[in-house]
């Protein structure tokens, strides 16, 4: 197996982890030289691509990829990798056998705190999940058009080493927001790499919410998190009257509880399903600074 993974980043290290017992070759692409050095030093092979121009060096790379997993969240004028390569991805890889799409929750929109699954019909709400929409629509076509499998991994809020909310109560950023009745769920990014092998794996296609078990307030997880640090959360904050910025403050008008029921029942299961083992986890651990 040769996995290729656009935009081996946050998300993207983690499945290139997931990977490493069984890829012969891991290739990984990043927009900057310092962030590749990073991904060298742990045994991907690094490209920078800052999603303008594929470069003849990584292009004649990824020849022989068979595992692709396309990270890049698209732009106003579309998917980065759609755009330079084309419909058909078998005149870049000739070797694929299956692709992997990271999206996101988003693209539901908003359900006033409802349940939702695969079988919901999307309704973004945001321009970036506007885009999204758009990206995964594309790449499932490819994918038929190719006879590639193609699984769109929709994921919810990503959390993990160094990015938690130990890390913002420690900076002091952390805040604890007051929105009647709304709920977020949450993914741990190790189980993103998880779940992206066991698709793989399985050669499998479709879309499928990669996502925690337990939909919650926002201020839980502060509260929580300060509990094991044994130190006390910042004050409560209305939403309404609170200083945010335009982006923050939109990620409040989605509110809905994501279901992973297809995932689960296809067998995989989530090392990480809810937040207080996670948190628990990260603290004893003492992994939560990355």
């Amino acid at each position: 197996m040769n996995l290729t993974i656009f935009g081996c980043g946050y998300s993207g290290t983690a499945i290139a982890k997931a990977f490493a017992d069984s890829a012969d070759h891991i290739v990984g692409t990043t927009r900057s030289p310092d962030k590749a050095a990073v991904l060298e030093r742990d045994g991907i092979r690094a490209f920078v691509f800052d999603g303008a121009e594929i470069s003849d060096a990584l292009r004649a790379d990824i020849k022989e990829t068979t595992h692709l997993v396309q990270s890049i969240a698209p732009g106003k004028d579309s998917d980065p990798l759609i755009r330079l390569a084309g419909s058909d991805m078998r005149a870049l890889m000739p070797k694929l056998e299956w692709i992997g799409y990271l999206s996101t929750i988003g693209v539901y929109g908003d359900h006033k705190g409802a349940w939702v699954d695969e079988t919901v019909s999307v309704h973004p709400v945001s321009a970036r999940s506007v885009e999204r929409v758009e990206a995964e629509e594309n790449w499932l076509s490819i994918g038929e058009a190719n006879s590639i499998p193609v699984a769109v991994l929709r994921l919810s809020g990503i959390y993990g080493p160094g990015r938690n909310a130990f890390c913002n109560l420690e900076r002091g950023t952390a805040r604890r927001l007051i929105k009647k009745d709304q709920v977020f769920n949450r993914i741990r990014v190790e189980d993103i790499g998880a779940a992206t092998r066991f698709l793989s794996d399985r050669g499998l296609g479709g879309i499928y919410n990669v996502t925690d078990d337990e939909p919650r307030a926002p201020q839980d997880i502060i509260v929580e998190a300060a509990r094991l640090m044994g130190i006390e959360p910042p004050p409560e904050q209305p939403f309404e009257t609170a200083e945010l910025t335009p982006m923050a403050r939109s990620f409040y008008g989605e509110n809905k509880r994501v279901s992973n029921a297809k995932l689960r029942s296809l067998g995989f299961a989530f090392r990480f399903p809810e937040y207080r083992m996670s948190l628990s986890e990260l603290w004893s651990s003492g992994r939560w600074r990355g």
